[in-house]
Order: structure tokens, then sequence, then C-alpha cells
């Protein structure tokens, strides 16, 4: 009796260990946040603005600026004080001269030059008060030094800088929408970007709406999904439709910072479920046809990193076509975020997230009976995960990134995996000794603007690895992936060429535990085409006009056997053994930036579909063609 007693003891206690561990770990941390000094704050800026992030990858490709762009979504002070490095360069640079040009104090310290005004003419009152709100901002900034994630030592070297005309007015129209309005405590209504906005010395708030409508007709031939030597079959048209709506908020209050989503989707029919091997965002399904999407957090930063409460979806990993190590497919899930820049040439990224396992706890679920019968509750089995991320920059636009993550189900939490910098994967073979129950992976990425207007990356992704493969036909369960992108020539300016691979072999992503399994609420969280599979992609970018794109693609993509689902041996397995699906895809996309957030589209799309009919959406099948349009308001 005393030793069933005293284990009971021992479990309590260790029980109370376990939460007493992630009670000190966010005391820490927050006293840390109280004890550091008042900075700008962190919001993320929705990685479905490609806009934003594709400029900024050009100005790094060309020299302008250096980006660390392996940890996505930026926040919006990372973005606003990259515009302003790149106008302060293109100024230092003396390629613009100072006729037609105004200029405004930078966080970097130089003098940014943004559209003046010519002689005779008047600039319109909001862009001379947040013109002004943008200086005041960056005086601020100058009194508590350079920001978490961008440094004075992180500027180019100084080199002959010159923009397009293009690039210029680009430049200058998101610096417009990414600078601070004046704190005058007034309620104002703003074109650009379509926002309502409030801001006074101590805090701001902005409202913007998400609207989106597009719509497609899909006309060709329906092969037969099963045969994949049958590419002819009867002709079709059909209709597809999806809209969107909400709204989003965002502002900050002294140290603090909040953002908050809600998004409402339809689809008719679905092209995001969790088997398509789509990039096709999805989510719990409703109807047949909608699902929603709540995203939202708090966040705290000071001069050199920043923390955050929040419902996200992280993508890491560098990449066009697709990321390897967190594509941002799956559906958002909470986690706490920590960021730390120390010094110039370093900096850190760790999650610590909560995941939906999809697996159902018989031992939690029960039945209940009243009134209106009696209904079985089911609850899923918990479901963890821990990654970090080191990047150092050990010369001008190289970047170095490696990292670890870890999924789990049990214990509930643990300390092991609350320490941001730890190699999770030697802690679980102390943790789970001689028990499977954890999933660990490694990453790498390199990612190189060193030759000016050329951007080389790759990626690996290490899902399980044994040195003893290296000298057999075995494979480890590896997913890499390269590319370069080039352009924006002097014969040929504003025009970029993208080149990208990705190779993953069998198992990859997966696990044979379905509760510590690679994925949230069903979604892969790495590469959007999972294991077995390979596929190139190309693209040629015309950006014409301000913030216009004209997109020109093909991808090549094929799967073979899913051996997850095949069971037997998960050692020997032999990659593209025989191919099971099939995609061949090109594309022409049109697209226009209306104002800040407001973004009008049109596409073609040819396919070429063929394989295992799970895993693609029926009515895009066999070779098909799609016309689609639409306008799409927030992001």
């Amino acid at each position: 009796m005393s030793l069933i007693s005293n284990k009971r003891y021992l479990c309590g206690k260790l029980h109370f260990m376990k939460y007493s561990a992630y009670i000190v770990t966010l005391s820490a941390l927050l006293i840390l946040c109280y004890c550091a000094p008042i900075r700008a704050q962190m919001i993320p800026e929705p990685v479905g603005d490609e806009a934003i992030y594709l400029f900024l990858d050009e100005l790094a490709a060309d020299g302008v600026i250096s980006l660390n762009g392996v940890v996505k979504p930026y926040s919006r002070l990372i973005i606003r004080q990259k515009l302003e490095e790149a106008a302060a360069r293109v100024k230092e640079s003396g390629s613009q001269t100072a006729g037609n040009q105004a200029s405004l104090v930078t966080a970097g310290g130089g003098e940014v030059v943004i559209g003046e005004k010519k002689p005779g003419s008047q600039a319109s009152g909001s862009q001379a008060d947040r013109g002004s709100a943008a200086r005041v901002q960056a005086e601020q900034e100058l009194s508590v030094g350079g920001g978490p994630e961008s440094s004075p030592g992180d500027e180019p070297r100084n080199e002959n800088l010159q923009l397009t005309p293009r690039q210029q007015k680009e430049l200058d129209f998101w610096l417009n929408i990414y600078s601070p309005g004046e704190p005058d405590g007034k309620f104002k209504l703003l074109l650009n970007p379509a926002t309502a906005y409030y801001r006074d010395s101590l805090f701001s708030v902005t409202v913007s709406p998400i609207l989106g409508l597009t719509a497609a007709i899909i006309s060709g031939r329906e092969g037969d999904p099963g045969d994949p030597g049958d590419p002819t079959g009867s002709t079709s048209r059909q209709r597809t439709i999806a809209w969107k709506n909400g709204a989003k908020v965002y502002g900050n209050y002294g140290r603090w910072a909040f953002f908050a989503a809600l998004q409402d989707n339809h689809q008719d029919p679905l092209v995001g479920l969790p088997e398509y091997l789509t990039r096709e965002r999805g989510g719990h399904i409703k109807n047949g046809t909608d699902f929603s999407e709540m995203t939202g957090g708090v966040s705290y930063m000071w001069k050199w990193g920043n923390i955050a409460f929040l419902k996200d979806s992280p993508v890491w990993g560098s990449g066009y076509g697709g990321t390897n190590i967190f594509s941002g497919r799956a559906p958002s899930f909470m986690h706490i975020r920590l960021h730390l820049k120390p010094v110039k040439w370093g900096e850190m990224t760790w999650i610590h997230g909560w995941l939906t396992s999809m697996v159902v706890d018989s031992t939690r679920s029960y039945w209940v009976t009243n009134a209106y019968g009696t209904e079985y509750r089911e609850h899923y089995r918990r479901k963890y995960i821990a990654a970090n991320i080191f990047t150092f920059t050990p010369v001008e636009r190289l970047h170095i990134s490696a990292g670890n993550s870890v999924v789990w189900s049990d214990p509930r939490i643990t300390p092991y995996y609350l320490m941001p910098v730890f190699f999770y994967k030697s802690v679980d073979h102390g943790v789970n000794s001689g028990i499977n129950n954890s999933n660990a992976q490694m990453f790498l990425d390199i990612s190189s603007n060193n030759i000016r207007r050329l951007h080389l990356y790759g990626t690996l992704f290490i899902d399980e690895l044994s040195t003893a493969r290296f000298t057999t036909s075995d494979y480890n369960f590896f997913s890499w992936k390269g590319g370069f992108r080039t352009g924006n020539f002097s014969f040929l300016p504003d025009l970029w060429l993208t080149a990208e691979c990705t190779f993953t072999y069998p198992l990859t992503f997966q696990h044979n535990v379905p509760v510590t399994t690679f994925e949230n609420q069903g979604y892969n969280l790495g590469h959007w085409l999972r294991d077995n599979s390979r596929s190139w992609y190309f693209a040629l970018d015309w950006r014409p006009l301000r913030a216009a794109g004209v997109r020109l693609w093909y991808e090549w993509s094929e799967r073979g056997p899913d051996y997850q689902s095949i069971g037997g041996s998960r050692i020997g397995l032999r990659y593209l053994e025989s191919i099971e699906w099939k995609n061949n895809t090109a594309g022409l996309d049109v697209s226009y930036m209306i104002t800040g957030g407001v973004q009008a589209r049109a596409s073609v799309t040819l396919r070429d579909v063929t394989g295992t009919g799970e895993w693609y959406p029926s009515h895009l099948y066999g070779r098909t063609t799609t016309i689609s349009g639409g306008v799409v308001w927030g992001f």
C-alpha cells in the first residue's frame, strides 16, 4: 500500500513539475520583455500578399538590401525598415537627382528619397500626413537604436545602385502604405491602403475588410483518373466560384501589438482538401464547400527580439514554388514564437505549438444522454510541435540557416521542448528511451545574393538519417530543393526568370504513429507534394507597371506509390518505383495592385493530370483549360 501511495505522490509531483516548468519559462520570458526598452511592434503581414514579398526579394537580388527570407511571414516593421533601407541606399548611391524628390530621415540614419512634389505642384493631404508621421516615427526609433530584425550591419556595401523607373514608383507606393500615419488622434478613412485608421501617441488601430471573389470556367477532355494512359475522354465545361469575406484588425498599445483576422471561405467545388496535391489552403469543411479561418495574436518587441503568442501559419525555407520545411498550406495553429537577433550576423526563431491530431482519444471520449438523445462526445489526442532555426551571415548577403523540430503527443507539456536552443533529436533519445513516442526532423537552408541580380538557394529537410545508408542503395528520408532567380538586367529590365526543382524521398514527412505525423488537422506541414515525389518549376515574371505582374509559368510534378498507406517494410523502398500521379501544368497569370490591399487578378491555366483520383480535384483531371478572374480586398 505504501508503494502504491508513493507512486501516486510521485506522479502528482511530476505532473505539477511539468506545469511549473511551463509557467516558469513563460514568466522568465515576460520578465525579460518587461525589462527591455520600448520598441515598434511586430504585426505579421500575410504571405498571401505576394506582391510586397516579391518586391523585397527583387531588391535583395539587385543588391539594394540584405534580406533573410528563410522565416515568414515578415512583420510590417521589417517590411517598412527594408523599404526605407532601399530608399536610403539608392539616395546614397547618387542614382536619383534631388530636384524631383523629398527627403525622409530613417532608422538607418540616412536620408530617404520619396517622391517630393515638383515646384508648383501640390501634394495630397494624406500623403503629407503620412510622410510627416514617418519622419516622427523614424526619429523615435533612432533614439533607441536599430531594429530587432534589421540593423545597420545588415546593409549591403555602397555600390552604384540604380532602380528602374518602375521600381522607383513601386518603392514610393509601398513606402506610402507601410509608413505610419500621423499620431493626431483622429479617425481616418484611407484610400492607400484601403483601411480605416486611428493613431495617437500611445495607441493605434487599423481595420480592413477581407473580401474576394474569383470565378472560373473549366473546359476540356476528362481522362480516367485511375488510368494514367487514358488522356482522352468526354468533353466537359464547368463553372466554379470561390469567395471569401471577413475582416482584420491590428494595432498597438505602448510596448504591445495585437492583430486578429476572421475569414470565411467558400469553394465550389473544393480544391484544398488534405489529400489533394495542391497548394490551396483548407480547413475544417462545412456543408461540403465552406471553411473558416481565425488568425490572431499578441506580441511584444524590444531592441533585439520579440515574443508572440499567436495563431498563424509559419512558412520556413526558401523557394518560389513551395517551401520544404513549413509550407504554410496547413491550417493555422496556436504557438509561442520567440525571435532573437542580438548580433548583426546571427539570429534565431523558436516556436512551441499546439496541433490538431485528428486521432480520437477513447480514454477521454464519453457518452452523453439528455433530452436531445444520446451522443458520443469525442476528444482528439493531444499533439504538440517545437522547432527552432538559427541563421548565420558569415559574409554579406549569404544566409546559412540550420534547425530542427519535434512532434510529440506524450507527455503533455515537457520542459525539454520548451528550451529554444536544444537539439530535439538528442533530447528525444533520453526522454523517450526505448519507446516510439515522438517524431524529430532536421533542416538546412542556404540563400545567397552575393552575385548581383542572382538569387541562389537550397533547402534540405531530413526526416530520418542513417549514415549506414550512405554506402547502400537505401534512401534516407530526405526532401531537398534547389533553385535560382535572376533578371532585371539593363537590356531586359523588370524581367525575372525562376527555375526550381524539388525531390522528396519515400516516407519523408510521414510517420508510422498517427498522432506524431508531421501534420496539422490532416494537412502536411511540409512540401505540398508530400513524399515520394519530384517537381520542376519554371517562371518568367514581367513587372511592367507599379505593383503589376505578368507571370508565364510551367510546372511538371509527379508522385510514386504512397508507401504509408500500403504498409510493410519502411527501409529499402524504391524512389518513384512507379508513377502513380502526374501533373503537367502551364499558366499565364496577370495581377495589378489597384491600391494598398486591393488587387485584380486574371489567369489562364492548361493542365494535363493523370493518375490516382484521390490526390487531385476530380473536375481538374484530364486535359483541361481554366480561365479565371477576380478581385481581392485584404489578405
